[in-house]
């Protein structure tokens, strides 16, 4: 039962995906979190820059939800990235109640190392070691106060290697997935998920 109390959901989206990525977890959450929040953030094939698209998420969450009450976040691929910026460097702490990272590169990916970073700067910032992430990782406060929880992908070709896909602090969930696509579409993801958006 959807307790009153409960704060609204919001969920980001990843670089090539569209906010019909959630669907199949929105029909397992079942309408036990009716409060949902998925805004179209424009990436751009990553040239958008992550601090860009968070201040278009802080935007999209203010406009809807007002400028106080509290949210819980699940961000997906970069989506959870672009979660973090908001929440670590624009503020998005003072609200945020628990925040869920799914298959994002919290630590930086392989796969995005071959990208020219003056042109695809969206994409620079996921590099190991990237002034961002640098930047996150330098200070842990504010992430310190929210309820964190990591779910990934050992084997995720996406987010490489794998391991790299956690927050660094919060607990974690290696899910039994072997694809980046399949931590929204396969029940095995999809079911672990709900669970934790639905639990008090």
């Amino acid at each position: 039962m959807l307790l009153i109390s409960t704060p609204p959901l919001v969920l980001v989206h990843g670089l090539l995906d569209s906010p019909a990525v959630f669907n199949r977890l929105r029909q397992a959450l079942g309408g036990r979190r009716q409060a949902l929040l998925i805004p179209a953030l424009p990436l751009r094939l990553g040239l958008t820059p992550i601090a860009e698209a968070a201040e278009l998420l802080g935007a999209h969450i203010r406009e809807n939800l007002g400028l106080d009450d509290p949210i819980d976040l699940l961000g997906f691929s970069i989506g959870g990235v672009i979660a973090r910026t908001w929440i670590q460097l624009q503020g998005g702490h003072e609200r945020t109640r628990r925040f869920i990272s799914v298959g994002s590169p919290q630590q930086g990916t392989l796969t995005a190392q071959p990208w020219p970073g003056r042109i695809f700067k969206g994409l620079a910032d996921l590099k190991w070691g990237s002034g961002l992430l640098e930047t996150l990782n330098g200070n842990l406060d504010t992430l310190h106060r929210i309820e964190c929880h990591s779910f990934y992908s050992a084997i995720d070709l996406a987010v490489l290697p794998g391991w790299r896909a956690v927050l660094p602090i919060g607990a974690r969930t290696q899910l039994p997935v072997a694809t980046h696509p399949q931590l929204l579409r396969d029940q095995a993801a999809i079911r672990p998920l709900a669970k934790e958006l639905i639990r008090e």
